[in-house]
């Protein structure tokens, strides 16, 4: 071929595709109509992932500007930030796993093209999650400070900061809400709308946390109370925009007044998967409790740079929960369209993409790992604390891309109980106590415990691999 034609030809192909990539990032974040039971699985995989990182994006971001403000408190309030979070951390389980068994439900009905069935199925997980949040937010607001006690707080922490404790578990309804109604929206392959909705609750927490943390114009300074006022201020507000469109928007999956009751064949289906998917969460999220009370004892500056370091790895961490969920996603449309070939691929397709995604994070943070704490803190203590940690656990991030990938894959099948054996194994019986083991009898203190955690976290991702290669997630019916 002549030279000058093959560049033609060339050429006209990369514009052709980059205009149809374009056109496709548009459509993903505006919102689309595509059936994601059909049509190439690799421009589902796109559809899907684009706006669902888009959305946990936003949520690493508010991590990061949540303690940016908040560092210029001092160590003492980082680490009651530290400290709470490791609390609330059964509220975000709860929430999880409510959202995990509401994904499967909803994709699965979206699936076999039943709205009406999908529509039931996301008022009872409202449902669910309200009255959960209750049970949760009374003895929260009243034990906040026993809770941070028993956390191994400081005093001054006890006395002067417990307010972000008390505002932070007795607002848990709207965190419970956000993650169960973006769920539905997510699930039934509306992405874009909850990443809208999380933007949407984000954008208000950044904007309030310097003005209600420091005080401006008539408004006091409410200190690290302010952050926690922040945050519940613009989770409400996203929940109540989540709500109207429920109920006003052109949506997949509406709610209407003949919704409004209790259903309990659906609420006991929803309850079941739950159980799987709260427990593996509360595993993890318990684990992590128990890691940040060893990590306590070595004093408040390593409690401090750990919870910057664990601030810059979700930062990290929630893009690729974004892929992950569309692999949820495909998979329970698909095994509800009867099509487990399609499902077992796109899982496939979504893993190698976060392998890549998240090594190469992985690889700047290890490099660049002083600079990232550096930029909200410049205690030389807790910079050399936060980077440790911030390195060690970054080595870990090649096999956690697929595995967070694997395990989303078999909750979207409805096979909730299989994650949880995971993680009783991995979290419960390996890591543990082999931080422990490291950190106070081998003598390597802190970084015994995040050394366990990336062995740990590895270990879950040959497991999910094993798990998934079997093959019977397919056969599960919700």
């Amino acid at each position: 071929m002549n030279p000058y034609y093959k560049y033609q030809t060339l050429k006209h192909t990369f514009i052709t595709r980059a205009a149809k990539m374009l056109s496709d990032l548009r459509e993903a974040v505006s919102g689309t109509e595509q059936d994601f039971t059909t049509g190439k699985l690799g421009r589902a995989v796109f559809l899907l992932s684009i706006p669902m990182a888009l959305e946990m994006l936003m949520e690493s971001v508010f991590a990061i500007v949540d303690i940016f403000f908040v560092s210029k408190l001092g160590p003492e309030a980082i680490a009651t930030v530290g400290l709470t979070e490791s609390i609330i951390t059964i509220v975000y389980a709860l929430a999880v796993g409510l959202s995990t068994a509401t994904s499967s439900l909803i994709s699965r009905r979206i699936g076999e093209k039943n709205l009406e069935g999908a529509s039931t199925a996301a008022f009872q997980a409202i449902l669910t999650g309200i009255l959960i949040s209750l049970f949760i937010a009374v003895p929260g607001v009243i034990f906040a400070k026993k809770l941070l006690l028993l956390m191994g707080a400081s005093a001054v922490i006890v006395q002067e900061m417990w307010g972000f404790a008390a505002i932070m578990i007795g607002s848990n309804t709207v965190i419970m809400l956000l993650f169960i109604i973006n769920a539905i929206f997510r699930s039934a392959g509306d992405a874009a709308v909850s990443m809208r909705v999380l933007w949407m609750a984000n954008l208000i927490n950044i904007v309030l946390d310097p003005l209600l943390i420091f005080g401006w114009g008539p408004l006091p300074a409410f200190g690290v109370q302010g952050a926690a006022m922040a945050t519940a201020t613009g989770r409400g507000l996203a929940v109540l925009y989540q709500v109207y469109l429920m109920f006003r928007g052109k949506k997949r999956v509406q709610l209407h007044l003949r919704h409004i009751r209790i259903e309990w064949p659906v609420m006991s289906s929803l309850l079941k998967l739950a159980l799987g998917g709260v427990s593996q969460h509360i595993i993890a999220t318990s684990s992590w409790i128990i890691l940040i009370r060893i990590i306590s004892v070595f004093g408040s500056i390593v409690v401090a740079g750990y919870t910057i370091a664990i601030r810059v790895v979700n930062f990290a961490l929630l893009p690729s929960w974004g892929l992950s969920n569309a692999a949820s996603t495909l998979v329970g449309q698909n095994l509800g369209a009867r099509q487990p070939q399609r499902a077992e691929r796109s899982v496939w397709i979504t893993g190698w993409i976060n392998i890549l995604f998240l090594g190469s994070i992985g690889m700047i943070l290890l490099v660049f790992s002083d600079s990232f704490i550096r930029f909200f803190i410049q205690d030389p203590a807790v910079i050399a604390a936060g980077s440790v940690s911030l390195r060690i656990i970054s080595i870990g991030f090649i096999a956690y891309g697929f595995g967070m990938v694997l395990v989303n894959a078999l909750n979207g099948a409805g096979d909730t109980f299989s994650p949880m054996l995971i993680n009783i194994v991995c979290y419960w019986i390996l890591e543990i106590p082999l931080a422990w083991l490291l950190a106070v009898h081998a003598g390597l203190n802190e970084s015994g415990v995040f050394i366990a955690i990336v062995i740990a976290e590895t270990m879950m991702t040959l497991s999910a691999f094993w798990i998934f290669r079997k093959g019977k997630w397919k056969l599960k019916q919700v």
